[in-house]
């Protein structure tokens, strides 16, 4: 009899445990974009996430270069795996109208595992041969934002190429920016729909100078004018699940970012959404 309900238990616990992980809330992620340690060596940024349980990392060229010898990649492959990190992405990477030039960004996220590139091209011409890359690598590309004036300051710059191209085109939607060019982040994330498939993390400060001109200034995360609040409750409703990555434009921040990235943590656990598994 005992033999029998320990039998029993050993093959309910499985299904019980499958079913409570298959039920349990997910929700964004919290990664690093090295940007913010960019006065950091790899082996000091590797060593910077650990310290701060960041393990999804996007990597500027100056920390994991795209165009270096494969082995050196995969060197810092294996660093990254040891410490339990991730590299997921890299960028922001230029693109031009030379299609073989862009293909080795293509067999560099190959070569790391990477389902996604960050990518800002100057020239709308590069979009075709970037979307025949796209089309033949299955590798997603997510053009980012800068400021007004920018290739994609507008966003309905970067809505007009998502109405045209292939679904695996889509927007890393830095929201620093967004706020600072004058729109509401909670309001043009909702308008990509499902094609947001990264968020820098960043908050800024906008005003107007005496010239007339605007000046957006990086503060800590939350203490900004981004409508993180509107966001966070945008993300909820629609299930988005990517990474959130801890960026920074400011000198001062990237000097040691230590204190920026701890507020972003404390802020992203008091305020990002569980979403509920579907």
């Amino acid at each position: 009899m005992k033999l029998r309900l320990l039998l029993s238990l050993t093959c309910i616990f499985p299904l019980l445990l499958a079913r409570s992980a298959a039920a349990a809330p997910a929700g964004p992620e919290l990664g690093l974009q090295t940007w913010t340690c960019r006065n950091m060596t790899f082996e000091q940024v590797v060593a910077f996430a650990s310290k701060h349980g960041l393990t999804k990392i996007q990597f500027i060229g100056a920390h994991l270069d795209p165009l270096a010898p494969p082995a050196e990649s995969l060197r810092k492959k294996a660093v990254l795996e040891q410490h339990g990190l991730t590299a997921y992405s890299f960028g922001v990477n230029g693109a031009g109208l030379d299609k073989e030039a862009n293909r080795k960004l293509f067999e560099f996220a190959k070569l790391m595992g990477m389902k996604v590139i960050m990518i800002e091209p100057k020239e709308m011409d590069a979009w075709d041969n970037l979307e025949e890359l796209v089309k033949e690598y299955d590798i997603k590309l997510a053009i980012h934002n800068h400021g007004k004036g920018t290739p994609y300051g507008d966003p309905a710059t970067i809505r007009q190429i998502l109405a045209t191209r292939d679904r695996r085109i889509g927007v890393c939607m830095d929201v620093g920016w967004v706020t600072a060019a004058g729109f509401d982040a909670a309001a043009i994330f909702r308008s990509y729909g499902d094609r947001v498939y990264d968020l820098h993390f960043k908050d800024k400060t906008v005003s107007t100078a005496a010239d007339g001109k605007i000046v957006a200034v990086d503060t800590e995360i939350g203490k900004g004018q981004a409508n993180y609040a509107g966001l966070f409750a945008a993300i909820k409703e629609t299930g988005w699940s990517g990474v959130l990555a801890i960026e920074t434009d400011s000198k001062a921040f990237a000097e040691d970012p230590n204190r920026l990235v701890s507020e972003a943590k404390a802020f992203f656990a008091a305020n990002a959404p569980a979403v509920p598994a579907r």
